[in-house]
């Protein structure tokens, strides 16, 4: 996760984002930034696009709360959608252009011609060496998601059936750290892994607490989320190796972190998806785990 890692504070009144919108400049006629707020100066900054007019991102759906819609053509808001909305607008493109990718492949360096890639991504050094990285934008944990009525605590979960989402930060955590006395299922996306926990093909899984709070299911009180663990890690924009923008884009995310815009975004997206602060989660500890 980060390394300067900006803690985004969920208890932010939406009507704030608002506010600090229309201070910070007017919108492009032309512009179509779905249902996003957008501030800042509108081509404050210059950028080379894969796509002319336009950012092009890369991400994986489906991913309530930081992008709301399970297609690129019907994503018109959430956290990380409106964060790329927010760049574009900066640098004076006109539009976002949304592509979905598996995950693994937006991490390993297969992906390609895109400007970023958005999918709560964490900062780690072995997915340094095929990509670039931003600053990290926002800190996150591992959390634990179990069936709802269940009793289940850090003493549990090393001799349980856990799940974990392919590729991702959690399945090394639960192979290298947690190491379980039964084996772990990697599924490759986020709907199967949890409709598998439902289903009680598994019995727990591991997997950003962020992610798991915004899960359909979490709010339709099938599952719940009881732990989480410290990662010291944080999210962070990917690049491919190389970008000739990154110095650029680097500066505009750290101008959305300094001036509130990525806080303002939380309020508003996440802490309505999470309909929990993510503080309250009790921590498991790594020594009673292991």
């Amino acid at each position: 996760m980060r390394a300067t890692a900006a803690i985004v504070s969920l208890a932010v009144g939406g009507a704030l984002l608002v506010a600090a919108c229309d201070k910070g400049g007017s919108e492009s006629s032309n512009a179509r930034y779905g249902d996003c707020q957008v501030s800042g100066h509108h081509g404050e900054f210059h950028l080379s696009p894969v796509t002319a007019g336009a950012l092009t991102v890369k991400t994986t759906l489906p991913a309530p709360g930081w992008w709301n819609g399970d297609t690129p053509a019907s994503v018109k808001s959430g956290y990380e959608y409106c964060m790329a909305a927010n760049i574009a607008y900066r640098a004076g493109l006109d539009r976002v252009k949304v592509e979905n990718a598996p995950f693994p492949d937006v991490v390993s360096g297969r992906a390609t011609n895109f400007d970023l890639a958005l999918a709560q991504i964490t900062i780690t050094p072995e997915r340094s060496k095929v990509a670039e990285f931003s600053p990290p934008y926002l800190s996150s944990t591992l959390g634990v998601l179990i069936r709802d009525g269940e009793k289940f605590d850090q003493d549990d979960i090393r001799d349980v059936r856990i799940g974990v989402a392919e590729g991702t930060t959690g399945e090394e955590f639960v192979d290298d750290r947690l190491k379980p006395t039964k084996p772990v299922t990697a599924y490759p996306n986020d709907p199967e892994m949890i409709s598998a926990l439902e289903q009680r093909r598994i019995d727990a899984v591991v997997h950003d607490t962020t992610i798991l709070l915004a899960s359909p299911q979490k709010q339709t009180g099938s599952v719940r989320v009881v732990g989480q663990y410290r990662t010291d890690q944080g999210y962070g924009a990917l690049y491919p190796k190389g970008s000739p923008d990154k110095d650029v884009l680097d500066r505009i995310i750290r101008q959305l972190i300094d001036d509130g815009t990525l806080a303002k975004l939380s309020a508003v997206y996440l802490g309505s998806a999470f309909g929990q602060d993510p503080a309250t989660i009790p921590y498991f500890t790594l020594e009673d785990a292991s």
